[in-house]
Parts: structure tokens; C-alpha cells; sequence
């Protein structure tokens, strides 16, 4: 199969495609204006090829799909980060433009089914947890939120009017060994390992969740295998409930750290003070249990040792 992956050089869409190249059937092409990836992200394998372009620049993504014949599509390319996408809401805002671009190629190329990395942030502060794809209104409210939201009504309306498959995926706090630095989990375990101070916005009572990338990208790609899951949408994380405050203790426990717990001023906005994912769909995909958050911390220090 011939895959796309816009976004390529980013966290989850690089480890998406480590997962994809172990299929030696699979042939991939990713994306990334590198806006938020990272080079040494880009897997090094002869079925992987790398093209720099920016999937909202119409002309650019064209020259991609001119020389390829893709199967599928992973559009995971975005402008990410709460900090990033609230001081930068013009930039966000393009990203509708993007997919246009890859709906309406993907449609002129009969692709047999586009992916879509949506976001928790559509369902903006909750009503009632957990959060739940088909019972939990949508609140967006922030660009980033709106911008999700938008997408999934794009993906939603090509199928409607041409056939063209989509699954949607709504995506929880993600972390692993690739993660960027400038996200709360990295961020807290480089501040541990260094035994720097960890600052957490207000009192660190807000509830996340978090979900090693293992358990996203193989409920992801599962629903890849099975027709069932086309045309749905789907919670990727984990359940189990963690404060931040909580979050920073248990990092600060497993690398034995003397860093101290700073609290800065809450954020003005961006900050939702609760986050958890009704995951029935994506135990259903997986049938086992998702990772703890103890062993997947392990495991990505494990990771940064070698």
C-alpha cells in the first residue's frame, strides 16, 4: 500500500509511520513544512520517502499527489501547542485551507480512505465526564478547538457528497520517547532529570489524562485494517485520571529527582480544568488493557537512556 502522512516529521504521525514500516508491503511518503517537526524524527528506511512541503500551499501538496498514487491518507499535519496555537491564531485559521487540499485530492485520486487527527479540545470546557464522541456536545471555542472542528465537518461532508471514507480521531494527551520538549509531560521529565524546578500552571488540580503512543498508534492503524471502522469517530487516550500537580509527583518519584513543584499564574485561557475520554470504541480496537501511566513513564526513560 501506498501511504501519506502529512505532518510526518511531528511525534505521533514519525511513530505512526515506524509502526507502518514494519508491513515490508507498505510504501510511505510524508510531509512536513517543519513548522513544529523535526528531522531526526523522519524514520531512515528504503520503503520511506521525505518531500519538505506544506500541505496548505495547494501547489506544493499537488506536486506530491502528481507523483504518487496513495492507498490511504494520514492527514495529521497542524499547527500544535496551546501556547503556540494561542499566540498564533491567524496560523491556525490556515489550516482549513489544508484540508481542502488533501480532501479534494485525495477524492480526484479515489483513495480509499483519509485518517484525520482531530482533537479533545472540540469538546472545549465539559458539560459531564467522560467525554463521550457521540453524547458529549461539541464547545469549541479557542481557534485551534474550532479549527478541529471544522475539519471533522470536511471530512464528514466529502464523504456525504463523494463517497470518500474518513475516520476521525480525537485525540487526548499522547505522550512517548519522541514527544516534543515544549509539551507537559517531556517538559516535566527534563525538568526532573536536570533537578530543575517543575513549574505547573495554578493549583495543579486540573484532571488530564495521558495515553503512551504505543496504545495510539496501534488502536489507530487497527481501525486501518477494518472496514467497520470507516466513516466514525473515535476518543484516542487513556482513562485513568491524573492531576497535573499528581503528574509532576509520580515524575519526580520514578527519576528520583530533587526538583521542587513551582506554581505559577493559571493560564488566562486554553487551560480546560477537566479532560477524560469515554475509550469504550478504542478498548473494543485494542482488546487488552491501555498502558499505566507509571510503566509508560518508565518506558520513556528507558528510552531516553539508550
Amino acid at each position: 500500500m501506498n501511504i501519506l502522512i502529512t505532518g510526518g516529521a511531528g511525534f505521533v504521525p514519525s511513530s505512526t509511520a515506524d509502526e507502518l514500516l514494519k508491513n515490508p508491503s507498505n510504501k510511505l511518503i510524508l510531509v512536513d513544512n517543519f513548522l513544529t517537526g523535526l528531522s531526526q524524527n523522519i524514520p531512515t528506511h528504503p520503503n520511506c520517502s521525505f518531500h519538505q512541503c506544506d500541505v496548505n500551499n495547494y501547489t506544493q501538496i499537488k506536486q506530491v499527489f502528481d507523483t504518487y498514487q496513495f492507498d490511504y491518507i494520514f492527514h495529521y499535519a497542524a499547527v500544535v501547542g496551546v501556547k503556540r496555537t494561542l499566540a498564533n491564531p491567524l496560523l491556525v485559521l490556515e489550516d482549513i485551507q489544508g484540508f481542502k487540499n488533501i480532501l479534494e485530492l485525495a477524492r480526484l485520486q479515489n483513495v480509499k480512505r483519509v485518517f484525520f487527527s482531530s482533537s479533545s479540545e472540540v469538546y472545549g470546557e465539559p458539560v459531564h465526564l467522560p467525554q463521550n464522541e457521540e453524547t458529549t456536545p461539541l464547545n469549541s471555542r479557542l481557534p485551534y478547538a474550532i479549527v478541529k472542528n471544522v475539519g471533522e465537518s470536511y471530512f464528514k461532508s466529502y464523504f456525504q457528497e463523494y463517497g470518500l471514507k474518513y475516520t476521525i480521531f480525537r485525540y487526548f494527551n499522547t505522550y512517548g520517547p519522541k514527544q516534543s520538549p515544549d509539551f507537559v509531560m517531556s517538559k516535566f521529565i527534563q525538568a526532573a532529570l536536570k533537578n530543575e524546578d517543575i513549574t505547573v500552571y495554578g493549583d495543579g488540580n486540573q484532571t488530564r489524562t495521558f495515553c503512551f503512543i504505543d496504545d495510539n498508534v496501534e488502536a489507530c492503524l487497527k481501525t486501518m485494517e477494518d472496514e467497520r471502522y470507516a466513516n466514525d469517530v473515535f476518543n484516542i487516550g487513556n482513562d485513568k485520571i491524573s492531576t497535573i500537580k499528581e503528574l509532576a509527583e509520580t515524575i519526580i518519584k520514578l527519576t528520583g529527582s530533587s526538583s521542587k513543584i513551582i506554581h505559577l499564574p493559571p493560564l488566562s485561557e486554553g487551560d480546560m480544568t477537566r479532560r477524560q475520554p469515554d475509550i469504550t470504541k478504542m478498548k473494543q480496537i485494542l482488546n487488552r488493557d491501555l498502558l499505566s501511566l507509571e510503566d509508560g513513564i518508565k518506558k520513556v526513560l528507558n528510552s531516553w537512556k539508550k
